[in-house]
């Protein structure tokens, strides 16, 4: 048996490659990124030709990856929660149309919010879309769910929710991995009206899903990832669900939990196993990661009166990661508290990197907005988000991709001029377009900022979409080509560029400004590679 050291994020890639996958489709976002980037730079997936891409958002890698489906070939789109949202369209009616090759769509939850606008939690996702959700205890079980993903995909032509946090996403661990499976062979679909989901064929579809309900319910009670621990003290019965699992048995000398433990990794919930531990017990406890999903259908589930302790009723706190002493907490355990650092180490919050060029860019709209009322720079999601902190204190939005522009549409339509949308490239690409093409066709007096520093920066330096056509993209949407203005932002131009952010704020119309150089932290990293193969030739 062959081990390898790696990270959840990792597993899942590494079982895809081993389980025959043939394309995965994603958009970065922490902390989902790994498993492209793994996938991206793997020996094993340029020696098998496995399709990759950085695609312009989630939801065109959720339809990519659901056309190679189509084709009979397994595939897997990737992004975080709030991504799903964006991809929302696609995967729930791929729920209706079906899959024809495994098709496994990851979803990576942030809870605590580590990098993320909200808390959201992706099996509720899977409940509204009718479709199966993996949820994984470790990284072993993220790579063996990945092999078990593909065949119940294919088994039930159905697409699979595979449901992470980022607590499992970035940690390591042994996984113990299989024999690679060859990819399927490529074949069209013999119903040649499967996929088109006019009403009468939805109608048709919808209750083919239905009707594949039962069938799901008891893969999951008798999935290999749904285990009942029995115990002698039946007082209290406990549902634990994902990595939570690891919170709970690390309370407890040799993992050994004196209480029936209910541990649930595969949805629908296995109601069979439920109403096991309510006949046992006098008390239940759900321990979950993200929102009280189970606890909430356990209160209307069985129609009993038995106490359900849990997030809802706040046993456990209602917001936020679990860990080993909250779980010990809502136990009765000794609640133990870390050492309290000293004074003298002070919080240091998160900025722009020394010489950024959206430092320049901030300094600059900051003395061309002197004068005005705060609160007209409305911005998105990137490095640049850190222009709402000080020194700058130069943004007043972020509140999801591309949403800068459209609400900088709506200030200018409530009559504030000037107004100021912030965007990056890479977020321009994603959903920014739309909302500009808004903008040009009411011919909204706003100024747009497309900080342009050649790569998706905030995840790690993927590939941008836009990169080379953003002129081009704001051309074909009808921006005026004299409003369209480039510049280099270095602080020896700083007066230059001032001039021009004035001009343009005060144009009645839509402008779009320009900001253009490269990430330092990319730049470094290329110009490294760059050396050593010079090197390399010399030798």
């Amino acid at each position: 048996m062959k081990k390898m050291v790696l990270l959840g994020d990792e597993a899942i890639a590494q079982g895809a490659l081993d389980a025959g996958i043939s394309g995965i489709y994603a958009y970065p976002g922490t902390p989902s990124t790994e498993i492209t980037e793994y996938v991206q730079f793997s020996k094993q997936a340029l020696q098998d030709n496995v399709k990759f891409s950085w695609c312009a958002n989630e939801k065109t890698a959720v339809e990519t990856a659901l056309g190679m489906s189509y084709a009979g070939l397994r595939s897997m789109a990737c992004m975080k929660h709030v991504g799903l949202n964006v991809a929302a369209d696609p995967f729930i009616n791929s729920a209706i149309t079906g899959a024809i090759g495994g098709f496994i769509v990851v979803a990576a939850d942030d809870p605590s919010m580590h990098s993320s606008q909200n808390e959201q939690d992706s099996r509720f996702y899977g409940d509204f879309a009718f479709v199966p959700v993996l949820e994984p205890t470790d990284q072993q079980e993220a790579y063996d769910m990945v092999h078990y993903g593909f065949d119940l995909s294919e088994k039930y032509e159905i697409p699979v929710l595979l449901r992470i946090t980022t607590r499992l996403a970035h940690s390591r661990s042994n996984v113990i991995v299989r024999e690679k499976r060859p990819q399927n062979k490529p074949k069209l679909p013999t119903d040649p009206i499967r996929f088109v989901l006019m009403p009468f064929n939805a109608r048709r579809r919808y209750k083919i899903l239905l009707d594949k309900q039962p069938d799901l319910l008891k893969e999951s009670e008798n999935s290999p990832f749904n285990r009942y621990f029995n115990a002698e003290d039946k007082s209290l019965g406990i549902i634990v669900s994902g990595i939570a699992y690891n919170y709970l048995v690390e309370n407890f000398e040799s993992h050994k939990v004196p209480f029936p433990v209910l541990k649930i990794s595969q949805y629908p919930l296995p109601k069979e196993q439920i109403e096991r531990i309510f006949d046992e017990c006098i008390e239940i406890l759900v321990i979950e990661e993200g929102y009280p999903f189970i606890e909430d259908k356990l209160r209307g589930f069985l129609g009993r009166g038995l106490k359900i302790r849990g997030r809802s009723d706040g046993s456990i706190p209602r917001t936020g990661e679990l860990n080993p002493s909250i779980v010990g907490k809502a136990l009765g355990i000794e609640y133990k508290t870390g050492i309290k650092p000293p004074e003298i180490i002070v919080p240091r919050p998160p900025s722009l990197c020394q010489g950024c060029p959206h430092s320049v860019t901030f300094e600059a709209l900051n003395i061309a907005l002197d004068g005005y009322s705060t609160g007209r720079v409305l911005s998105d999601i990137g490095c640049y988000t850190l222009g709402a902190l000080p020194p700058y204190n130069s943004i007043n939005s972020c509140v999801d991709m591309g949403a800068s522009i459209t609400m900088a549409k709506g200030v200018a339509d409530a009559g504030f001029h000037p107004v100021v949308a912030v965007i990056g490239d890479s977020t321009f690409s994603h959903s920014g377009i739309t909302g500009l093409l808004d903008a040009v066709n009411d011919k909204s007096p706003i100024t747009v900022i497309i900080a342009d520093n050649l790569t998706t920066a905030m995840t790690g330096g993927q590939f941008s979409p836009s990169i080379g056509k953003i002129e081009d993209i704001c051309r074909g949407l009808g921006v005026e080509e004299e409003h369209i203005r480039i510049f280099e932002p270095h602080h020896r131009k700083l007066n230059e560029i001032v001039q021009i952010l004035k001009e343009e704020l005060n144009y009645r119309g839509v402008s779009v400004i320009i900001p253009r150089r490269e990430c330092l932290v990319t730049l470094t990293k290329r110009t490294r590679e760059e050396r050593k193969k010079a090197q390399a030739k010399k030798v």
